[in-house]
């Protein structure tokens, strides 16, 4: 087959013609072929060539000329050229030998038909031929091609010796099949289970790589299902493995928090693509198996399972080694505040309810409200349509208070410097009781944020406790 059609960029045959020049076969190899034959965006081009990949990389950048960047990773036998809006990246043909305790090859070099052999799935395998004598030139051993058209993942050759040499491919897979919206074929799924305590070879970083390009895909339930399907998830994120499963008393029962958890995922994903909200929906009810408990009168209860998740959020973190910054912090704050719109949304929604929520999500409003209206995975379409109303009046309320309280990150418009001043008082705990009374009195409607309502209120609450303003004194 000739897919010349499909790889009619002047650039193909640039580095067709440098290939031709050194005497390389020379091929289009990898994920690149995979995405144009779906019509994917990638932006990636990989090139094989049975030679140098490294002087193969130099003189294709000596012929693009000015401009053109050359990277080179002698320890891998790679190189990288970049132009414009091309990066195309060159390796060798290489054949690799694996050890027991590592996912680190040993690397020879090969023919075409030993670097397809070491791809991770057949799909992955394909290769288009650059060399002008045979160019479009499909090269497909493994049936790649019709496993495209069938959306399967299968590995090129024996899929425990595939899976047992890099593990990480076991990752991949899933992350393909939820990317691709592709099913991972029965012998190769077979053998993701039997090697799945293979993972503790690889490292939390390159696990972490995987698990975001999963929550990043359309349907991101779909990898975690495949990760508990496989036991894969019982090893990586052993504390979202621990929300699965229903129990029964009396003939009550909770629902499944985990099933639940990627129902709320999924429909987050349907509203927004950024990622650490997505990390706060898998995570919102991570403190539920910690807090579930039984209550004769009100059956199953979760009771103060979010204070108990946000403490959780940076010892998962630290362990998974995920970002210990901002993000992580943000995701604690979904987590912490997820339960309140619920409530507001189930209750009279007054304005003190509605600016003390404001004021603690402060600005990741918006993301939280995005977040508690995916939380909604009720099958009763009444309830589904009472909550989705009262959510929107919070918001519309969000909206008229911001505009005419301005109460969103802000600070009591007396802070304790001035309290200190007009007492003349040291740093005591008094001053803080007073910032927080004028906080409270504000957000709950009693005097409005500004600084001469706020500036009597501190006199009256001066005066409560025997202080004497010094102009008076």
């Amino acid at each position: 087959m000739n897919l010349s059609s499909h790889i009619s960029d002047p650039i193909f045959h640039k580095i067709g013609q440098t290939a031709d020049a050194l005497g390389y076969p020379c091929f289009l190899i990898g994920g690149y072929v995979r995405d144009i034959l779906l019509k994917r965006p990638s932006k990636d081009i990989d090139v094989v060539v049975v030679g140098s990949g490294i002087a193969m990389a130099e003189a294709f950048a000596k012929s693009l000329g000015k401009g053109a960047s050359l990277a080179v990773f002698k320890n891998f036998g790679t190189a990288q050229v970049k132009k414009g809006k091309y990066e195309v990246e060159f390796v060798g043909a290489r054949k690799e030998s694996y050890q027991r305790d590592s996912r680190n090859p040993i690397v020879e070099e090969g023919t075409l038909e030993d670097d397809q052999n070491r791809r991770d799935f057949t799909v992955n395998a394909l290769a288009i031929c650059l060399n002008a004598d045979r160019f479009g030139e499909l090269v497909d051993p493994f049936g790649g091609l019709q496993d495209l058209e069938n959306k399967v993942l299968r590995t090129p050759l024996d899929p425990d010796i595939t899976f047992s040499d890099d593990p990480l491919r076991m990752m991949r897979a899933i992350r393909f099949a939820a990317q691709l919206q592709f099913y991972i074929d029965p012998e190769t799924y077979q053998a993701i289970s039997r090697n799945r305590e293979r993972i503790n070879i690889i490292t939390k970083e390159r696990i972490n790589d995987e698990l975001n390009k999963i929550m990043l895909s359309p349907k991101p339930s779909v990898g975690f299902l495949l990760l508990e399907q496989t036991g894969l998830l019982e090893l990586i994120f052993p504390e979202l493995d621990a929300m699965k499963g229903v129990e029964i008393r009396n003939k009550r029962g909770h629902k499944d928090v985990f099933l639940h958890t990627l129902k709320v995922l999924d429909n987050l994903a349907e509203k927004s693509d950024e990622l650490w909200l997505r990390w706060g929906a898998l995570m919102h009810d991570i403190g539920k198996p910690a807090t579930k408990q039984w209550d004769n009168k009100a059956g199953w209860t979760f009771r103060n399972h979010n204070f108990v998740g946000n403490k959780m959020v940076p010892a998962i973190f630290k362990k998974m080694k995920l970002p210990l910054n901002d993000s992580m912090r943000f995701v604690q704050k979904m987590v912490l505040l997820h339960m309140r719109p619920i409530v507001l949304s189930e209750d009279v929604v007054t304005d003190s309810a509605v600016r003390r929520l404001l004021f603690d999500a402060g600005d990741d409003i918006d993301s939280l409200m995005t977040l508690c209206e995916s939380d909604i995975t009720s099958n009763n379409r009444e309830k589904v349509k009472r909550f989705s109303e009262n959510f929107q009046l919070v918001r519309t309320k969000l909206k008229e208070l911001e505009e005419r309280d301005k109460i969103r990150n802000f600070q009591p418009p007396v802070d304790g410097d001035e309290i200190m001043k007009v007492f003349a008082l040291p740093p005591c705990n008094i001053i803080g009781d007073i910032k927080t009374q004028i906080k409270d009195s504000i957000l709950d409607g009693i005097i409005p944020n500004e600084h001469d309502a706020a500036y009597e209120l501190m006199l009256k609450l001066g005066a409560e406790r025997g202080l004497v303003p010094v102009e008076q004194k």
